[in-house]
């Protein structure tokens, strides 16, 4: 299945983590740059064409692995395999100028984060609550001291995944932070260079749901995380608008 709507020049964006690599040849693998039975690149050419460490080309290799797109031979190296194509998910790469695709994004997004936070307001354990309080505390810290607070953004959402103790839903947060969170982020980091006060909205949402997952409520969980989604759709149009203007 696919979520595309535009394909991508699969050379436009330089990696610099493992799923951004990953991201990247994998888009090449469904747009058909890379055809079932090709050998990808061997690790030192990943290396040398893409500017990125060994590290981060043999966790990408694995991530692509894990998702059914390629399968090593031994001594002759990773191939596309066969069936990639037509079995595996995948979100091409996502501009926060396309509106519609993005659209699709968050309501994908708003999905899955409202039934998360439902799940972990009644699966959760006192180190989840404290690992998700953390992401909160990390955020207003960063807003007080006028930084974006992006990592103890991702922290937060990631231990309200966490606390569902689903291990499907934290993979496929884990896909989403990979291949579409950073287009969110980057639109969210242009709002708040704007609009400081918004941030502030943003950080209240944050803690509605930890409060109502904290009070083990799914129903408000549930209910805030929606809000804090909807809120931010709204947040990245108001953005678009004023970007176009």
């Amino acid at each position: 299945m696919t979520a595309a709507s535009h394909p991508s020049d699969p050379t436009s964006a330089r990696p610099s983590l493992p799923a951004d690599l990953a991201a990247l040849l994998a888009d090449q693998i469904h747009q058909g740059v890379l055809a079932p039975g090709d050998r990808l690149p061997t690790e030192r050419e990943l290396v040398e064409t893409h500017g990125v460490s060994r590290a981060v080309v043999r966790e990408a290799i694995a991530r692509l692995k894990s998702e059914g797109l390629v399968t090593s031979q031994q001594g002759r190296g990773v191939f596309v395999d066969a069936a990639a194509r037509k079995n595996a998910f995948r979100i091409a790469a996502v501009s926060p100028s396309d509106s519609q695709e993005l659209e699709h994004i968050l309501e994908l997004m708003l999905a899955i984060e409202t039934t998360a936070a439902r799940y972990a307001a009644q699966r959760r354990s006192d180190d989840d609550l404290k690992r998700i309080r953390q992401g909160l505390v990390g955020m207003e810290y960063a807003v007080l001291n006028d930084k974006l607070g992006d990592d103890e953004d991702y922290a937060f959402h990631q231990a309200i995944v966490q606390a569902t103790h689903n291990p499907h839903l934290v993979a496929l947060n884990e896909y989403l932070e990979g291949s579409v969170r950073h287009v969110i982020r980057s639109a969210r980091r242009n709002t708040a260079h704007m609009y400081a006060q918004r941030m502030a909205d943003v950080q209240r949402e944050h803690q509605a749901i930890y409060s109502a997952i904290a009070d083990a409520d799914p129903q408000a969980a549930g209910a805030a995380a929606e809000r804090h989604l909807r809120n931010a759709a709204e947040r990245l149009r108001l953005y678009r608008d004023d970007a176009a203007d």
